[in-house]
């Protein structure tokens, strides 16, 4: 039996303040309860905060291996329902400015505990930064949070814009985040596709709209998933649906000839074939 795929899903956005983390940290509680092994690696390097968001004080951080002081594994906390968290450091300078060659051993670095994982959630940085695109072209999954504001469709272009005409990535999924009716998410992708369509070559697909919540707020205040602390609200429930798809999407099959995640897992020579 062959080593099983890991999903990897990079949640990014470009603009700051999108709800990125929010995100993140609830679609990965939603996976966990469809009895999936989540992962959730905070990858705002520098400006971490799944830790903070839920309340959890890591002994070690992405900052221990960098300097290698420690494995990846000896930095994972244990979250809720069930969840594991690569902490990231925050108010390091130096973890920002990485070198390709220290983002490449970071991912490189997750093939060693890809047996207990199904899923990866990459949280991202805001921006457009080296350590962005790292992480985002080596998941096989970019699932993009906009919300209805001018800043937010400009910044997800010119992150779409980026990725593709730089490096080659043509499918992004697009997540409504804040979204005060289901409608206003639909015209919102609708609005982003109208651009791209124009000026790219890339195919956008709808995952659906989270909607704004003031249990959302509440829950930050308590240092807790909202999925977790309010399971009946209105962003839980959108979170859980939006994860139902999730689980359908395809798992990875071929490496794309560039660094990614757990890209050993994708290369299974058929038997009888050399590889």
């Amino acid at each position: 039996m062959g080593k099983h795929p890991v999903q990897v899903i990079a949640v990014t956005g470009g603009k700051g303040g999108v709800g990125k983390t929010n995100v993140s940290v609830n679609l990965s509680l939603a996976l966990a309860d469809l009895g999936r092994r989540v992962m959730l690696m905070d990858a705002d390097l520098g400006l971490a905060n799944v830790d903070v968001l839920l309340g959890l004080t890591p002994k070690r951080t992405l900052a221990d291996v960098i300097a290698g002081e420690c494995e990846l594994r000896d930095v994972l906390i244990p979250g809720p329902g069930g969840i594991q968290i690569v902490p990231a450091a925050s108010g390091t300078q130096s973890m920002v400015q990485l070198s390709p060659l220290q983002h490449a051993g970071l991912i490189q670095a997750f093939s060693d505990i890809g047996d207990n994982v199904d899923v990866l959630i990459v949280d991202t940085a805001a921006g457009i930064g080296d350590g962005v695109i790292s992480f985002v072209r080596a998941a096989q999954e970019v699932l993009l949070v906009v919300t209805d504001e001018p800043t937010s469709i400009t910044d997800a272009y010119a992150l779409i814009k980026l990725l593709n005409r730089d490096f080659g990535v043509n499918r992004f999924r697009v997540l409504a985040n804040m979204a005060h009716t289901p409608q206003e998410g639909r015209n919102l992708f609708a609005k982003l596709s109208k651009v791209t369509d124009r000026f790219l070559d890339v195919a956008l697909q709808y995952v659906g709209a989270v909607p704004y919540d003031e249990m959302v707020r509440k829950a930050v205040q308590k240092q807790r998933a909202v999925y977790e602390a309010y399971p009946r609200s209105k962003c839980a429930l959108a979170i859980k649906a939006i994860a139902q798809k999730v689980d359908n999407w395809p798992l990875p099959v071929n490496p794309r000839g560039h660094l990614e995640f757990f890209i050993e897992r994708m290369v299974q020579p058929v038997a009888g074939t050399s590889a």
